[in-house]
């Protein structure tokens, strides 16, 4: 029996049947038990997302009561032809409500308009404990900070009952849960653009502005041009809004090189016909008073004064 010869693992027939094994053997034990709190979660957040009700009204005689304590109804605010800014939250979340409101002030103070004058802002809970104390001591803090003359009539802070919440809501799309295992509410960061009438006319996503903003002032200005139809807005915001358009993938205005070429030629031929127009009313001026025929009063072109020369035309008395 030669024994130098020597039998390689490659050589086994076994060989990779032993590896196959081992690496199913350590998957399977590497492999985690599942999670059952990722599944808890995961269905806590089901049914938060945002549906998007373009062009629906709002339940306008939904009942709410305001920082003061008195009885509104949501169209008190729809009365005086001024587009809408809904905001849902509550005013003891512990964090996200908070960074919606911020941004919303920052980019309201950015713009040179005023709540109560070309625009109005709702502020609703959908937490039905709170209190309209809670809604009036939030509208102060909100107020400071946004330091604008006149606002706080512009800027109305509400609570309601479980039922006119949950209506109000859904209407605009808005999904929230009470999380028990957090003891807070779950719900979408997002700010919703109302025209006159009370129908939505854009969704403000929190952080999707492309300078990294909360919510882009350009942004909240020009949805509410859009929404009040022009009626809001100076000729300058009108232009803009022609030269960007929606784009539903970014939630934001992008310029629109197609309207802007327009816009450009347009200002071309506006130019080109006031330079032409120039041109023929001097042309048409010099004509005028080139044709004006002399006085008969008037001296010949080419009399002299007596003092300088004699040839002045003579009289009979002369």
């Amino acid at each position: 029996m030669d024994t130098g010869r020597s039998i390689t693992l490659r050589q086994c027939p076994c060989f990779f049947a032993v590896i196959i094994g081992v690496i199913v053997l350590a998957t399977v034990t590497s492999a985690s038990p599942p999670d059952p709190e990722a599944g808890r979660r995961a269905q806590e957040l089901e049914g938060l997302e945002v549906l998007e009700h373009l062009g629906d009204t709002l339940p306008l005689d939904l009942e709410f009561t305001d920082s003061q304590g008195r009885i509104v109804q949501l169209g008190d605010y729809f009365q005086n032809g001024r587009p809408v800014v809904l905001n849902l939250g509550y005013y003891q979340c512990p964090m996200l409500c908070g960074l919606v409101l911020d941004g919303l002030v920052h980019s309201a103070s950015k713009i040179n308009w005023t709540p109560g004058s070309e625009y109005a802002l709702i502020t609703v809970s959908i937490n039905p404990s709170e209190t309209a104390e809670l809604a009036a001591a939030k509208k102060r803090g909100v107020m400071n900070y946004l330091d604008r003359a006149d606002a706080e009539t512009g800027w109305h802070f509400l609570v309601g009952n479980a039922h006119n919440t949950a209506a109000l809501a859904e209407a605009a799309g808005f999904g929230y849960r009470w999380v028990e295992s957090q003891q807070q509410y779950a719900h979408a960061a997002v700010l919703m653009v109302l025209t006159p009438e009370g129908s939505l006319s854009r969704y403000l996503y929190y952080g999707n502005s492309p300078d990294g903003e909360a919510f882009a002032p350009q942004t909240l200005r020009l949805s509410l041009v859009e929404a009040s139809d022009g009626r809001v807005g100076s000729s300058l915001d009108h232009v803009l809004l022609w030269c960007y358009q929606w784009d539903a993938s970014r939630g934001d205005y992008s310029l629109v090189a197609r309207n802007l070429m327009r816009l450009g030629g347009a200002m071309m031929v506006a130019i080109l016909g006031l330079v032409i127009g120039l041109m023929l009313f001097r042309e048409r001026r010099r004509r005028h008073y080139g044709t004006i025929e002399r006085s008969p009063y008037a001296p010949p072109e080419n009399a002299q004064d007596p003092a300088i020369g004699e040839n002045l035309p003579r009289t009979d008395e002369d």
